[in-house]
Protein backbone atom coordinates (compact mmCIF):
# COMPACT_ATOMS: atom_id res chain seq x y z
CA UNK A 1 0.00 0.00 0.00
CA UNK A 2 3.02 2.45 0.86
CA UNK A 3 4.39 1.87 -2.58
CA UNK A 4 1.15 2.05 -3.90
CA UNK A 5 0.65 5.19 -2.13
CA UNK A 6 3.69 6.61 -3.12
CA UNK A 7 3.51 6.25 -6.81
CA UNK A 8 0.50 7.84 -7.08
CA UNK A 9 2.11 10.95 -5.18
CA UNK A 10 4.94 10.85 -7.73
CA UNK A 11 2.19 10.52 -11.01
CA UNK A 12 0.11 13.96 -9.52
CA UNK A 13 3.15 15.41 -8.88
CA UNK A 14 4.85 14.98 -12.20
CA UNK A 15 1.32 15.47 -13.79
CA UNK A 16 1.48 19.09 -11.61
CA UNK A 17 4.40 20.10 -13.00
CA UNK A 18 3.65 19.25 -16.66
CA UNK A 19 0.32 21.73 -16.09
CA UNK A 20 2.56 24.18 -15.28
CA UNK A 21 4.58 24.16 -18.00
CA UNK A 22 1.48 24.10 -20.01
CA UNK A 23 -0.24 26.74 -18.04
CA UNK A 24 3.16 29.04 -18.43
CA UNK A 25 3.57 28.54 -22.01
CA UNK A 26 0.40 29.82 -22.68
CA UNK A 27 -0.11 32.66 -20.04
CA UNK A 28 3.55 33.94 -21.93
CA UNK A 29 1.78 33.15 -25.45
CA UNK A 30 -1.38 35.22 -24.14
CA UNK A 31 0.46 38.19 -22.64
CA UNK A 32 2.56 38.69 -25.89
CA UNK A 33 -0.20 38.81 -27.80
CA UNK A 34 -2.05 40.92 -24.84
CA UNK A 35 0.43 43.59 -25.32
CA UNK A 36 0.76 43.73 -28.89
CA UNK A 37 -2.69 44.14 -29.26
CA UNK A 38 -2.92 46.75 -27.02
CA UNK A 39 -0.38 48.99 -28.04
CA UNK A 40 -1.31 47.91 -31.71
CA UNK A 41 -4.97 49.15 -30.80
CA UNK A 42 -3.82 52.60 -29.73
CA UNK A 43 -1.30 53.15 -33.10
CA UNK A 44 -4.14 51.98 -35.36
CA UNK A 45 -6.65 54.83 -33.44
CA UNK A 46 -4.39 57.35 -35.45
CA UNK A 47 -3.29 55.42 -38.30
CA UNK A 48 -5.68 54.15 -40.53
CA UNK A 49 -5.36 50.80 -41.23
CA UNK A 50 -5.69 51.12 -45.32
CA UNK A 51 -3.00 53.97 -44.62
CA UNK A 52 -0.62 51.22 -42.65
CA UNK A 53 -1.30 48.64 -45.17
CA UNK A 54 -1.41 49.93 -48.48
CA UNK A 55 1.34 53.20 -48.18
CA UNK A 56 4.11 52.98 -49.94
CA UNK A 57 6.29 55.49 -47.55
CA UNK A 58 7.45 54.46 -43.97
CA UNK A 59 8.95 57.52 -42.47
CA UNK A 60 7.39 57.54 -39.17
CA UNK A 61 10.58 59.10 -37.46
CA UNK A 62 10.72 62.08 -39.57
CA UNK A 63 8.32 65.04 -40.72
CA UNK A 64 5.57 64.65 -42.22
CA UNK A 65 5.24 60.98 -40.54
CA UNK A 66 4.46 58.44 -42.84
CA UNK A 67 2.95 55.16 -41.68
CA UNK A 68 3.52 52.63 -44.94
CA UNK A 69 4.20 49.62 -43.85
CA UNK A 70 4.91 48.03 -47.30
CA UNK A 71 8.72 48.85 -48.18
CA UNK A 72 9.35 47.08 -44.67
CA UNK A 73 7.46 44.31 -46.40
CA UNK A 74 9.05 44.28 -49.49
CA UNK A 75 12.39 44.00 -47.85
CA UNK A 76 12.05 41.30 -45.81
CA UNK A 77 10.00 39.10 -48.72
CA UNK A 78 13.02 39.94 -50.50
CA UNK A 79 15.35 38.55 -47.77
CA UNK A 80 13.25 36.02 -47.47
CA UNK A 81 12.20 34.26 -51.13
CA UNK A 82 16.53 35.47 -52.01
CA UNK A 83 17.56 33.17 -48.92
CA UNK A 84 15.29 30.27 -50.25
CA UNK A 85 16.37 30.58 -53.54
CA UNK A 86 19.65 29.87 -52.44
CA UNK A 87 18.94 27.68 -49.39
CA UNK A 88 16.39 25.10 -50.60
CA UNK A 89 18.19 23.83 -54.12
CA UNK A 90 21.44 23.71 -51.73
CA UNK A 91 19.89 21.86 -48.91
CA UNK A 92 18.21 19.52 -51.43
CA UNK A 93 21.80 18.37 -53.00
CA UNK A 94 23.00 18.31 -49.42
CA UNK A 95 20.16 15.81 -48.13
CA UNK A 96 20.83 13.55 -51.77
CA UNK A 97 24.02 13.21 -51.17
CA UNK A 98 23.74 12.43 -47.17
CA UNK A 99 21.30 9.80 -47.83
CA UNK A 100 21.52 8.15 -50.76
CA UNK A 101 25.61 8.97 -51.93
CA UNK A 102 27.75 9.15 -49.11
CA UNK A 103 29.82 6.58 -47.06
CA UNK A 104 28.00 6.00 -43.78
CA UNK A 105 31.54 6.43 -42.34
CA UNK A 106 31.59 10.08 -44.32
CA UNK A 107 27.67 10.99 -43.16
CA UNK A 108 28.88 10.87 -39.76
CA UNK A 109 31.50 13.32 -40.26
CA UNK A 110 29.74 15.81 -42.40
CA UNK A 111 26.38 16.01 -40.98
CA UNK A 112 27.31 17.59 -37.60
CA UNK A 113 29.70 19.81 -39.70
CA UNK A 114 26.93 20.65 -41.58
CA UNK A 115 24.59 21.24 -38.27
CA UNK A 116 27.76 23.45 -36.44
CA UNK A 117 26.18 26.16 -38.87
CA UNK A 118 23.05 26.12 -37.60
CA UNK A 119 24.85 27.16 -33.93
CA UNK A 120 26.84 30.11 -35.06
CA UNK A 121 25.17 33.74 -33.74
CA UNK A 122 23.94 35.64 -35.95
CA UNK A 123 25.38 38.48 -35.19
CA UNK A 124 28.44 36.99 -36.64
CA UNK A 125 27.03 36.49 -39.78
CA UNK A 126 26.30 39.74 -40.12
CA UNK A 127 29.98 40.40 -40.02
CA UNK A 128 30.37 38.10 -42.19
CA UNK A 129 28.45 39.91 -44.31
CA UNK A 130 30.12 43.05 -44.19
CA UNK A 131 33.67 41.34 -44.18
CA UNK A 132 33.45 39.01 -46.80
CA UNK A 133 29.91 38.78 -49.19
CA UNK A 134 29.59 42.59 -49.42
CA UNK A 135 33.62 42.76 -50.87
CA UNK A 136 33.12 39.95 -52.88
CA UNK A 137 29.75 41.28 -54.61
CA UNK A 138 30.99 44.78 -54.61
CA UNK A 139 34.40 42.88 -56.68
CA UNK A 140 31.52 41.71 -59.46
CA UNK A 141 29.25 44.58 -59.13
CA UNK A 142 31.00 47.57 -58.66
CA UNK A 143 27.64 49.64 -57.51
CA UNK A 144 27.16 47.53 -54.19
CA UNK A 145 26.75 49.43 -51.57
CA UNK A 146 27.84 48.95 -48.13
CA UNK A 147 24.87 47.53 -47.01
CA UNK A 148 22.71 45.80 -49.23
CA UNK A 149 19.41 43.43 -49.37
CA UNK A 150 21.27 40.72 -51.50
CA UNK A 151 24.11 40.94 -48.81
CA UNK A 152 21.59 40.14 -46.43
CA UNK A 153 19.91 37.46 -48.80
CA UNK A 154 23.14 35.17 -49.02
CA UNK A 155 23.89 35.31 -45.50
CA UNK A 156 20.24 34.48 -44.32
CA UNK A 157 20.43 31.52 -46.84
CA UNK A 158 23.39 30.49 -45.37
CA UNK A 159 21.61 30.42 -42.17
CA UNK A 160 18.96 28.38 -42.83
CA UNK A 161 20.66 25.89 -44.99
CA UNK A 162 21.24 23.34 -42.29
CA UNK A 163 17.53 23.30 -41.35
CA UNK A 164 16.55 22.69 -44.65
CA UNK A 165 19.41 19.98 -45.39
CA UNK A 166 18.55 18.11 -42.04
CA UNK A 167 14.76 18.56 -42.04
CA UNK A 168 15.37 16.70 -46.12
CA UNK A 169 18.09 14.20 -44.85
CA UNK A 170 15.27 13.06 -42.14
CA UNK A 171 12.59 12.82 -44.94
CA UNK A 172 14.45 10.89 -47.42
CA UNK A 173 15.81 8.55 -43.73
CA UNK A 174 11.93 7.96 -43.46
CA UNK A 175 10.99 6.88 -46.97
CA UNK A 176 10.39 2.88 -46.80
CA UNK A 177 13.13 1.39 -48.34
CA UNK A 178 10.61 -0.91 -50.52
CA UNK A 179 10.29 2.05 -52.68
CA UNK A 180 13.58 2.69 -53.78
CA UNK A 181 14.12 -1.49 -54.11
CA UNK A 182 10.73 -1.39 -56.34
CA UNK A 183 12.11 1.69 -58.57
CA UNK A 184 15.56 -0.33 -58.63
CA UNK A 185 13.79 -3.43 -59.74
CA UNK A 186 12.14 -1.79 -62.77
CA UNK A 187 15.67 -0.48 -63.90
CA UNK A 188 16.16 3.08 -62.73
CA UNK A 189 19.36 4.46 -62.38
CA UNK A 190 20.17 5.59 -58.85
CA UNK A 191 19.68 9.51 -60.02
CA UNK A 192 16.10 8.46 -61.90
CA UNK A 193 14.90 7.13 -58.01
CA UNK A 194 15.55 10.34 -56.57
CA UNK A 195 14.31 12.74 -59.02
CA UNK A 196 11.27 10.61 -59.57
CA UNK A 197 10.34 8.44 -56.69
CA UNK A 198 12.22 9.98 -53.33
CA UNK A 199 11.93 13.73 -53.67
CA UNK A 200 8.23 13.58 -54.79
CA UNK A 201 7.26 10.96 -52.07
CA UNK A 202 9.08 13.41 -49.29
CA UNK A 203 6.96 16.33 -50.87
CA UNK A 204 5.15 16.83 -48.02
CA UNK A 205 8.03 17.24 -45.45
CA UNK A 206 10.22 19.09 -47.70
CA UNK A 207 7.61 21.59 -47.96
CA UNK A 208 7.08 21.31 -44.11
CA UNK A 209 11.13 21.97 -43.88
CA UNK A 210 10.61 25.17 -46.83
CA UNK A 211 7.91 26.61 -44.03
CA UNK A 212 9.95 26.54 -41.21
CA UNK A 213 13.01 28.03 -42.98
CA UNK A 214 11.27 30.63 -44.05
CA UNK A 215 9.75 31.26 -40.99
CA UNK A 216 13.17 31.42 -39.41
CA UNK A 217 14.16 33.94 -42.43
CA UNK A 218 11.44 36.05 -41.73
CA UNK A 219 11.90 36.50 -37.74
CA UNK A 220 15.67 37.03 -38.57
CA UNK A 221 16.82 40.05 -37.07
CA UNK A 222 20.94 41.04 -36.54
CA UNK A 223 22.59 39.49 -39.75
CA UNK A 224 19.54 41.17 -41.96
CA UNK A 225 20.05 45.04 -39.95
CA UNK A 226 24.13 44.53 -40.58
CA UNK A 227 24.17 43.11 -43.51
CA UNK A 228 20.71 44.69 -45.81
CA UNK A 229 20.76 48.02 -43.69
CA UNK A 230 17.85 50.51 -42.80
CA UNK A 231 16.82 52.19 -45.80
CA UNK A 232 12.80 51.50 -46.14
CA UNK A 233 12.37 51.01 -49.84
CA UNK A 234 9.20 49.54 -52.03
CA UNK A 235 11.19 48.82 -54.95
CA UNK A 236 13.85 46.49 -53.83
CA UNK A 237 17.20 46.87 -55.50
CA UNK A 238 19.46 44.15 -54.90
CA UNK A 239 22.45 46.11 -54.59
CA UNK A 240 20.98 49.34 -52.53
CA UNK A 241 20.56 48.83 -49.04
CA UNK A 242 17.03 48.30 -47.58
CA UNK A 243 14.85 47.98 -44.40
CA UNK A 244 13.32 44.71 -43.06
CA UNK A 245 10.43 44.26 -40.33
CA UNK A 246 12.64 43.21 -37.84
CA UNK A 247 15.23 45.39 -38.29
CA UNK A 248 12.97 48.52 -38.05
CA UNK A 249 12.14 47.25 -34.59
CA UNK A 250 15.24 46.90 -33.55
CA UNK A 251 16.16 50.31 -34.51
CA UNK A 252 13.00 51.72 -32.55
CA UNK A 253 14.04 49.49 -29.39
CA UNK A 254 17.42 51.21 -29.55
CA UNK A 255 16.14 53.80 -26.70
CA UNK A 256 16.39 57.02 -29.06
CA UNK A 257 12.82 56.55 -29.46
CA UNK A 258 10.39 58.04 -26.63
CA UNK A 259 8.24 55.49 -25.26
CA UNK A 260 4.10 56.24 -25.49
CA UNK A 261 4.53 58.43 -28.43
CA UNK A 262 3.19 56.88 -31.76
CA UNK A 263 6.59 57.06 -33.30
CA UNK A 264 7.25 54.04 -30.46
CA UNK A 265 3.87 51.80 -31.24
CA UNK A 266 5.10 51.47 -34.68
CA UNK A 267 7.09 49.09 -33.66
CA UNK A 268 4.30 47.21 -31.85
CA UNK A 269 1.83 47.68 -35.30
CA UNK A 270 4.99 46.08 -37.40
CA UNK A 271 5.80 42.97 -34.70
CA UNK A 272 1.77 42.30 -34.81
CA UNK A 273 2.01 41.76 -38.43
CA UNK A 274 5.12 39.97 -38.57
CA UNK A 275 3.57 37.87 -35.63
CA UNK A 276 0.44 37.68 -37.97
CA UNK A 277 2.67 36.61 -40.87
CA UNK A 278 4.23 34.06 -39.21
CA UNK A 279 1.03 32.55 -37.72
CA UNK A 280 0.17 31.90 -40.73
CA UNK A 281 2.92 29.93 -42.20
CA UNK A 282 2.52 28.31 -39.00
CA UNK A 283 -1.13 27.20 -39.67
CA UNK A 284 -0.91 26.41 -43.41
CA UNK A 285 2.13 23.93 -42.25
CA UNK A 286 0.64 21.80 -39.83
CA UNK A 287 -2.23 21.52 -42.37
CA UNK A 288 0.39 20.58 -44.57
CA UNK A 289 1.61 17.76 -42.10
CA UNK A 290 -1.77 16.49 -41.35
CA UNK A 291 -1.93 15.54 -45.65
CA UNK A 292 1.20 13.75 -45.10
CA UNK A 293 0.49 10.09 -46.05
CA UNK A 294 -0.20 8.02 -43.56
CA UNK A 295 2.22 5.25 -44.10
CA UNK A 296 5.14 7.93 -44.13
CA UNK A 297 3.80 9.75 -41.23
CA UNK A 298 6.24 8.33 -38.70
Amino acid sequence: MKNDSTSKFIDRSFECILLICVAVSVLTSASVIALLGKESISFFTEVSLSDFLFGTRWEPLLEPKRFGVLPLVAGTLFIVFGSVLIALPAGLLVAVYLSEYSPKRLREVLKPIIEVLAGVPTVVYGFFALSFVTPTLKAVFPTTEIFNALSGAVVVGIMILPMISSLCDDAFKAIPNSLREGGYAVGATKYEMVTRILIPASGVRIGAALILAVSRAIGETMAVTLAAGATPKLFVNPLESIQTMTAYIVQVSLGDTPAGGIEYQTCFAVGTLLFLMTLTLNIFGAKLMKRMPVGLSS
